[in-house]
């Protein structure tokens, strides 16, 4: 064998070596700005329809931004609206500036201007809530806020501290502090 041929294998060898080298010890592209890798996804302008264990419509979700976080798998929203159909099938609307939902799925926290409204149907009289903060319960067709809370009808406004809703049943009941005014029909 000649000296040339074994000073060029060593040469290629010595080369290979090095490029492989660099490519593993390379600089790692630096992470976007405001990308800190902790979010799994992010959806815009969306619309989620979740389904109970009989696949019928549990609950409903708009909203213009979601996004999950990947250590704790619950979701931050943007300005959601779900809707939570009752057992006739219509649709209370709830609205915040902001919501939360657990890893699970079976809680939903609203914070930020909450309001809630009742189906636009003939046979129930057309209720609102507003609050500033409210937790909801889909798989029970409930939710309960610990903060004041007015709630108008027609004919009559209430408000107190502490609130139930069941939007399976259409019931709701305060929990203290409740003050009525009724205003008579004209």
């Amino acid at each position: 064998m000649n000296w040339r041929n074994a000073l060029g294998g060593l040469l290629l060898v010595a080369a290979l070596l090095s490029g492989w080298s660099l490519l593993r010890n390379r600089d790692k592209a630096p992470v976007a700005a405001g990308d800190d890798g902790s979010k799994d996804y992010v959806l815009h302008d969306f619309q989620i329809i979740a389904l109970d264990e009989q696949g019928r419509e549990s609950t409903t979700l708009r909203a213009p931004l979601l996004e999950r976080t990947r250590s704790d798998e619950t979701m931050t929203i943007k300005t959601p609206l779900f809707l939570l159909p009752d057992r006739d099938g219509n649709h209370w609307e709830l609205r915040s500036d902001t919501g939360w939902v657990s890893a699970t799925g079976d809680t939903l926290r609203l914070t930020g201007n909450v309001s809630g409204d009742s189906p636009r149907v003939p046979s129930v009289p057309p209720t609102t809530f507003r609050t500033e903060q409210m937790d909801v319960f889909p798989k029970e067709n409930r939710g309960t806020s610990d903060g004041l809370v007015t709630l108008t009808r027609p004919g009559m406004t209430q408000s107190g501290v502490g609130f139930a809703l069941n939007s399976s049943d259409k019931t709701y009941q305060f929990l203290s502090q409740v003050k009525t005014r009724y205003t008579p029909r004209q």
